[in-house]
């Protein structure tokens, strides 16, 4: 028996790094997933690899930071797969490097509507569902800048910080229900996103590279590993936690 057998797992920005290998992860664990992000192809990608290794896998082309779209997408995964036991709302982005007093209003409002008010609506959805069920998990991404300082990037930073304060809210206002709800935050991980940062300017790179005690990035799968988990029922006893999976980075 896989640890989420049987269950029906729900994961955005499944295209590509965390949430494809997350998506990987839980369909070879036992669950039938139903894959989301923006970025069609890739998404397709994810779950065609789900199908060759003998998984029941969709894709939904969404954009999280539109309600409609979000309502109909747990519509669908309810529709598809009759149900939605855990989630996984990964889907984020890093937004332009600056100062605060550099960031036009156009990115500020496209970062916090993808990273936050994704999360936001996502849960919105989600947890009437479960609720029903009277069971469920929800695993929120934050980030290590969800913790600490992050120079440059005030708007994913901020975004962050507020992923795990709506995390430990909506945890503390459902613990009697059955649903618990969760958020991890990595550190330097080697996905796509941090490679279009590291590329973007030598000096960050040399920071972020610098940044994880354990002398290495860490890679996508140890992070779904996590999530893996925290959609489990072994973590049956675990909500409204911020989970660092950062080789040590926040120890420091």
């Amino acid at each position: 028996m896989g640890m989420v057998q049987d269950k029906v797992a729900l994961v955005t920005g499944g295209a590509s790094g965390i949430g494809r290998e997350t998506a990987r992860l839980l369909g070879m664990e036992g669950a039938r997933v139903l894959v989301c992000d923006l970025e069609e192809g890739g998404g397709q990608e994810t779950v065609s690899a789900l199908a060759e290794a003998g998984c029941d896998a969709a894709f939904l082309r969404v954009d999280v930071s539109e309600e409609a779209e979000v309502e109909a997408m747990v519509a669908h995964c309810l529709e598809r797969f009759g149900g939605l036991d855990c989630a996984v709302n990964n889907a984020g982005i890093g937004g332009p490097a600056g100062g605060l007093d550099s960031i036009a209003l156009a990115d500020w409002n496209r970062v916090l509507g993808i990273n936050l008010t994704g999360v936001f609506l996502c849960m919105k959805y989600q947890i009437p569902v479960m609720r029903r069920a009277g069971a469920g998990s929800i695993v929120n991404m934050s980030s290590g800048a969800g913790k600490i300082a992050t120079p440059g990037m005030a708007a994913y930073c901020a975004s962050k910080h507020a992923v795990l304060g709506i995390t430990r809210t909506a945890a503390i206002e459902n613990a009697k229900t059955g649903v618990r709800i969760n958020a991890i935050c990595p550190g330097s991980i080697d996905t796509p996103m941090l490679e279009a940062g590291l590329a973007s300017d030598p000096e960050v790179a040399a920071m972020i590279r610098a940044s994880m005690p354990i002398g290495r990035l860490g890679e996508a799968r140890e992070v779904a590993e996590a999530a893996l988990w925290l959609c489990s029922d072994r973590a049956s006893l675990v909500t409204g936690h911020a989970m660092g999976v950062d080789g040590g980075s926040l120890a420091q």
